[in-house]
């Protein structure tokens, strides 16, 4: 195996603060594609709280990091990722399941 794969190799993920867990986490098309199934698209909730944080609420990308204990950039990359999931969920139809990476420290403030 090459180095740099495989197990317990490279840098340990920072611990990530979600406030509101997703409340639902499984969307489907009401009506199935035709064809071959695709498999689903898989958001993790780093990508959703960052997509909730910027978009839904408001925030800018800094406080949205501050919140969620993570840099500006990693916001960046996370908002990108969740955004081309839901356009690829809506465009192409598939479903789409959030779930967590088990670096999330879930502080559900309802």
């Amino acid at each position: 195996m090459p180095f740099g794969w495989g197990r317990g190799r490279g840098r340990r993920r920072k611990m990530r603060m979600i406030r509101f867990p997703p409340q639902v986490r499984h969307f489907y098309p009401a009506i199935p594609s035709v064809g071959p199934p695709k498999p689903p698209i898989i958001m993790t909730y780093e990508e959703f709280e960052a997509l909730r944080l910027v978009d839904y609420e408001g925030l800018t990308q800094e406080e949205a990091g501050r919140r969620m204990g993570i840099s500006r950039g990693t916001v960046w990359r996370a908002l990108t990722s969740a955004r081309k999931k839901v356009a690829q969920m809506l465009v192409e139809g598939r479903e789409l399941i959030i779930l967590p990476q088990g670096n999330e420290i879930v502080r559900d403030e309802k």
